[in-house]
């Protein structure tokens, strides 16, 4: 924890953060008012508190151990999250990694254990770890979590309170209702009834909203046209569409999520409501169970997540036109392997092509509000047993026949994990090692899907265009050389190079 010599002038900062409501920092640190006993936002509409009875926080979770509560106005819940990185501190770097995991829902049903396990590490270091950096252990931080997101449904969704504590992570209704009554010192339904804000979709004339809409909060600034341009040149079609043009576009495509018995399948709609910085996400009535899921990946998926101050700093020299640009992330990491080794030496539009080929032969069908959505992108299991002639047909020639079939069927067996939050040295090692698959494929995988802030693919043409080093002998090695004042947020950098284009 902070030692009071240190906090001082933070504190005097953040205070005049609040004072100013100033939505860059929102997620950044929540406020304790300790005559309310409620944690706000920066960005809380309400009367701004006087600044002896204000105790600021990094996390939620240190709030709410502190005994403090989530405001009902501005809801801590819908916050963006926060992702900090460093080269430097191995210690802070650790901590860093296990709150995405935590965070992406990978802790698993022993979350402590399981979550020392993948960082390679004792329960017992973690936790002295989150002790002493944090002042709280990972299950209270893992509770608030899921407090959290329990709190979101029940005020944005209908869904019953049985749904949401299961949609939050909680193993029983029982488990659920003794936590927040704990926490809270309320029960969910009245929390529901108590609600300062409609939920978002509510028609103005009084009709039902969506059963599934909610909103997810980011930090500004953030080039919305030209994020949903990124997804829009690259559709694929009877699985993605984007209505509309600019920064007012509609996302929406198909989806699916988890295995087995808990496997959904349905819809989502994104929209964007820059004056508000926030996104409205709808999904389809069949994503109910796994709507906790469904949010992180939006988040992960639109980089709502990204601290535009950190990145800027670091860029804003060398791409002065660029600080509202994000990382494009994924919904599917298997899905945008795929597509990344389909996309290989050819342009967007011919990758477009084979990847629409692909859905509508071994995609399965589903139904959705729009007809121009009609199909799921092929499972793991799926293209696993898919024959190389049944792929050539598709007009995939024989070497992506082979990275796909590898790709999938490592996927599939779970030795390759393509998600946030997966040890990034090892899964490029596991990638660079399958057939057809090299660096450049490697590194456009770790910025997309792990979303990993400092991938680089140096191999790429339109990125040496873009540093004009590709006349260079060695463009790569170049182009590497002249990345290294970039660390860590490489990735962001290669997004800003690639939408400056060609130097001059």
């Amino acid at each position: 924890m902070k030692n009071t010599a240190q906090a001082a002038p933070a504190d005097a900062g953040r205070y005049l953060a609040l004072c100013a409501r100033d939505a860059r920092f929102d997620g950044q640190f929540f406020t304790g008012v300790t005559s309310t006993g409620i944690y706000c936002r920066p960005v809380c509409a309400v009367r701004t508190p006087r600044r002896e009875n204000c105790r600021f926080f990094d996390l939620a979770a240190q709030a709410e151990q502190a005994g403090f509560r989530p405001c009902l106005r501005c809801r801590p819940e819908v916050a963006p999250g926060q992702l900090a990185w460093s080269t430097q501190d191995a210690t802070a770097l650790l901590l860093q990694h296990a709150l995405r995991l935590i965070a992406s829902g990978a802790e698993g049903a022993a979350p402590v254990a399981q979550l020392a396990q993948r960082l390679g590490v004792s329960d017992r270091h973690l936790r002295r770890i989150f002790e002493a950096r944090l002042g709280i252990t990972p299950l209270q931080y893992l509770q608030t979590q899921r407090l959290l997101t329990a709190k979101h449904l029940l005020t944005d969704t209908c869904l019953s309170t049985t749904q949401v504590a299961l949609a939050s992570g909680f193993g029983s209704v029982r488990r659920f209702n003794d936590a927040f009554a704990r926490q809270y010192r309320l029960n969910p339904t009245q929390l529901r009834r108590s609600s300062a804000f409609p939920a978002p979709g509510t028609a103005p004339s009084g009709q039902p909203q969506p059963t599934l809409a909610l909103r997810l909060a980011y930090r500004p600034p953030l080039d919305t046209a030209a994020l949903l341009g990124f997804f829009a040149t690259r559709q694929i079609p009877s699985m993605e569409q984007v209505e509309g043009s600019g920064g007012s576009a509609e996302l929406r495509r198909t989806v699916r999520l988890g295995s087995g018995a808990q496997a959904c399948n349905g819809w989502i709609a994104l929209r964007f409501h820059p004056g508000r910085c926030e996104l409205l996400l709808e999904a389809s009535d069949s994503l109910a169970p796994q709507l906790g899921a469904v949010m992180r990946r939006v988040r992960g998926m639109l980089d709502l997540d990204a601290d535009p101050a950190a990145i800027n700093a670091r860029l804003h020299a060398d791409f002065p036109d660029g600080d509202g640009l994000r990382v494009p992330g994924a919904w599917d990491g298997f899905e945008t392997a795929v597509r990344a080794v389909l996309g290989q030496q050819i342009t967007v539009a011919a990758a477009r092509t084979l990847a629409g080929r692909l859905v509508a032969r071994f995609g399965e069908p589903i139904a959705t509000p729009w007809p121009a959505l009609s199909h799921l992108f092929p499972s793991a299991a799926v293209l696993a047993a898919a024959s190389g002639d049944s792929l050539g047909q598709l007009g995939i020639v024989r070497q992506r026949q082979g990275a796909i079939a590898a790709l999938a069927r490592a996927v599939d067996s779970g030795e390759l994990r393509l998600e946030p939050g997966a040890d990034v040295e090892r899964t490029l090692s596991q990638l660079r090692a399958l057939p057809g698959i090299g660096d450049w494929t490697a590194q456009y995988i770790a910025m997309r899907v792990l979303r990993w802030p400092d991938a680089f693919p140096a191999g790429d043409v339109a990125l040496q265009s873009a540093l004009g080093v590709r006349r260079d002998p060695r463009p790569a090695r170049a182009a590497e050389a002249a990345s290294t004042a970039w660390k860590p947020w490489r990735s962001y950098a290669v997004v800003r190079a690639w939408a400056r284009g060609a130097a001059p």
